[in-house]
């Protein structure tokens, strides 16, 4: 896989390798990424046939998530990353109901979302959105112009509802 802060869990299937990736930090339940490849040394056949049930079935998923735990960060680790939300998230609240939506705020916002994303918070801007006390749709718009303001780059890849 082409990331580089994270862990990886790798598992060979008959013919397949089996790459598992979390992001860095406390590991919260399965993998974000799998990807499946043919192994260098797969029989032409094997790997003709393509991935079959079989072989997914047999990737030991509790396996890798107990690898994955062992090599992320412990509870006070998860409890840093906790804390520090809930500072950005407060910090960003605090800026918006003080000031508005200033350039101040849209800093505040984008930073809070980008370590949110960054820690492996499903769905940021909902919990960015109970955070600052608005609804998603305002929090999008927010999101939306600390973008074009600069504060964040590109459309949100890590935002799922």
């Amino acid at each position: 896989m082409t990331e580089t802060s994270g862990y990886e869990v790798t598992q060979r299937q008959g013919a397949w390798v089996v790459r598992m990736w979390w992001p860095h930090g406390p590991v919260s339940g399965g993998p974000q990424r799998i990807a499946i490849e043919a192994a260098a040394d797969a029989p032409a056949p094997e790997v003709a046939r393509g991935i079959t049930t079989t072989v997914l079935r047999r990737v030991d998923l509790p396996g890798a998530v107990a690898l994955a735990e062992e090599e992320s960060p412990g509870q006070d680790a998860a409890h840093e990353v906790g804390a520090k939300m809930q500072e950005l998230g407060s910090t960003a609240r605090a800026l918006l109901d003080r000031e508005g939506i200033s350039r101040a705020y849209l800093a505040a916002l984008a930073a809070a979302y980008a370590y949110a994303a960054a820690n492996g918070v499903s769905g940021p801007t909902q919990w960015l959105a109970k955070a600052i006390n608005r609804n998603t749709a305002n929090t999008r718009v927010h999101l939306s112009r600390a973008r074009k303001a600069g504060y964040l780059n590109g459309p949100s890849s890590h935002d799922r509802g």
